[in-house]
């Protein structure tokens, strides 16, 4: 099992990775959840997938088993910045604006985690596995960009699981329901997480 980061400078180093990963974006989003999302030739995009980004895939002969996207609080294409501070501006129709306890940031410490998703594929006894692996690469590569918090709108049940990966977060608005999921945003502290 493999884990990589995705960016528009390195993409062309990993064949159709990126590719395959909007396709699974697809099946998990669209298809699985039944999200009304932009999709187009087979994946799921939307317009915080730019230049800014960073993309994490979990795979495993050439299927993608898990995968994330990392945004800078900082980023700015057009009218959008990052999805929870649009959100939070009451630009996105399918998200609450009060899904934050505080004024979303803008902040080059401060990268956002969205599309977060673990492929239904994946067997039950290996879910904790890849999920581990999802997990410390976007601590690696939010270090390596600079990042020492990471902001995330995440499953509701993300405490159950995010002690048992060594990490540390606090809730940083209220759980909501979404498109019938419990939601809740995250604020993970790079500085104090054993990585």
């Amino acid at each position: 099992m493999l884990t990589t980061t995705l960016s528009f400078e390195n993409m062309h180093n990993h064949g159709e990775l990126l590719v395959k990963l909007l396709k699974a974006r697809r099946q998990s989003f669209i298809v699985q959840n039944n999200w009304d999302l932009p999709e187009a030739e087979g994946m799921e995009y939307d317009q915080y997938d730019t230049p800014a980004s960073r993309w994490i895939a979990v795979h495993e002969n050439g299927e993608v088993l898990a995968g994330i996207r990392l945004t800078p609080t900082t980023a700015k294409c057009g009218m959008y910045s990052y999805m929870i501070r649009d959100a939070q501006k009451g630009m996105l129709e399918s998200i609450p604006s009060n899904l934050l306890y505080f004024e979303a940031p803008v902040d080059p410490d401060i990268w956002e985690s969205s599309r977060v998703f673990i492929s239904n594929t994946v067997p039950a006894k290996m879910r904790t596995k890849v999920q581990a692996q999802l997990m410390n690469q976007l601590i690696e590569t939010a270090r390596e960009l600079g990042a020492k918090k990471v902001l995330g709108l995440v499953p509701a049940v993300w405490s159950r699981w995010i002690g048992r990966l060594g990490l540390l977060a606090e809730p940083a608005g209220p759980v909501m329901e979404m498109d019938g999921a419990r939601v809740q945003v995250a604020l993970m502290d790079l500085d104090h997480t054993h990585h």
